[in-house]
């Protein structure tokens, strides 16, 4: 299991968009993906679970990849993270 704990920046939180984007590629992975705040957790293979989180700017979120994949998972959805500045 591989776990990452990132500190949103974007004014807007984590908006359709950028989740669209980590809904994309986490995908891609055959790994369970998920995002974590204030206890609440949501499958990142699914946007509307993510966008029920509210994750607003300044909030910190934690996402935990777990199977045959998690490095390349956790490693592409924080480089996406960083890339798209959120």
């Amino acid at each position: 299991m591989k776990t990452i704990d990132l500190v949103i920046r974007d004014k807007e939180g984590l908006h359709a968009r950028p989740a669209g984007v980590f809904n994309k590629a986490a995908k891609s992975f055959e790994s369970k993906i998920t995002m974590c705040k204030d206890g609440k957790t949501a499958d990142m293979k699914k946007i509307f679970g993510m966008m029920g989180l509210a994750i607003k700017c300044g909030d910190t979120v934690t996402v935990t990849c777990e199977g045959s994949d998690e490095d390349a998972a956790i490693a592409e959805l924080e480089r996406i993270f960083h890339e798209m500045n959120i």
